[in-house]
């Protein structure tokens, strides 16, 4: 068995934007209430190597892993993977992004696979990166929301 997760969520926020946003990883710590620190390790074209640092989970363990994130604008999609894998076997994501009447589709789509050893099993993760996942994004949505009025020009007022 392996475990597949499709969570999307739509921000009221253009399109560029949202992309800007969501493709600085250096800036994730701020976007994601979970990690603790973002180290970009290498850039090589579009390719990203990155070493993300949850905080410490309930029994003060700190989780950290390597990852590569590589975005493609023209196709509106982010591809990434695990390299340090930890528990998984294999752990892959792609972010998909759409224009909407609404402002901005972002849908998120896992697909991996614990490793025999690994403390918890393929549906015990996929609940919890379901469960996850809701809570990033609307924390996500909110602040690139909050982002998108910041920006906005003030109104011009006639006499």
């Amino acid at each position: 068995m392996a475990g597949h997760t499709e969570n999307e969520i739509t921000i009221a926020a253009p399109l560029d934007l949202v992309w800007e946003i969501t493709n600085d990883v250096a800036g994730w710590p701020g976007l994601f209430s979970e990690y603790a620190a973002a180290e970009i390790l290498s850039q090589e074209g579009n390719r990203t190597t990155f070493r993300l640092t949850m905080h410490p989970d309930e029994n003060g363990k700190v989780w950290s892993w390597v990852s590569e994130r590589e975005p493609d604008r023209d196709t509106l999609t982010v591809r990434a993977r695990r390299v340090e894998t930890g528990p998984f076997a294999h752990m892959n994501i792609v972010w998909r992004y759409e224009e909407v009447p609404e402002g901005t589709r972002m849908v998120w789509t896992q697909d991996f696979a614990m490793k025999p050893d690994a403390p918890v099993d393929d549906a015990w993760m996929t609940d919890n990166i379901n469960r996850n996942s809701k809570v990033q994004m609307e924390l996500i949505r909110d602040r690139i929301e909050q982002a998108a009025r910041e920006r906005r020009p003030a109104p011009v007022l006639s006499d």
